[in-house]
């Protein structure tokens, strides 16, 4: 009976054309599944995480063509998924924010976040020129499991207050 193995594997190296055929590549060539993945180019770098499924027969072979690739500038890292504990019940709340820039608006807003033990599933920030004055904005948008113990208006009300002392705007849908 064969069995498959759930990997993660995390991805960084100097963007060019082709890196993410060489990956997709080298987990067809394995019998792989591609399952999911976020990748982006940040600062001329390319990065991303990927879930992919694997043969267990394949896993090491993987292993070895993936570390291959540091000698063409793309380091892989491979972690074995395991098993994930059953989570506890929880809403999806995105949101969003957008303020004038300065450091520790993450740090702040995070705080909050992980005080009342919220979960960040997905987030991506970027900072850019305000229309009129030119300014530089931070904008975030952020996908969050919230635990049904949470009373969201609470929560809402703490990044309120934060989000006025860093000028920032809250959304919550």
């Amino acid at each position: 009976m064969n069995t498959n193995t759930s990997l993660v594997l995390t991805v960084i190296g100097e963007d060019r054309p082709g890196l993410v055929e060489s990956l997709a590549a080298l987990v067809a060539d394995h019998s792989g599944n591609w399952l999911e993945s976020r990748m982006a180019r940040l600062a001329g770098q390319f990065a991303g995480i990927l879930h992919v499924e694997v043969p267990a027969e394949h896993r090491a072979a993987l292993g070895q063509a993936l570390k291959a690739l540091d000698a063409r500038g793309l380091k892989v890292t491979v972690t074995n998924q395991g098993t994930a504990e059953p989570e506890a019940p929880s809403q999806t709340v995105r949101m969003e924010l957008v303020g004038h820039d300065r450091p520790g608006i993450v740090r702040q807003i995070s705080r909050v976040i992980a005080a009342h033990g919220v979960n960040v599933q997905e987030i991506e920030t970027c900072t850019e020129s305000a229309p009129m004055t030119g300014d530089s904005l931070f904008r975030a948008r952020a996908r969050l499991h919230v635990p049904s113990s949470v009373d969201l208006s609470d929560l809402q009300e703490e990044l309120e207050k934060v989000s006025h002392d860093l000028m920032v705007d809250l959304v919550f849908s």
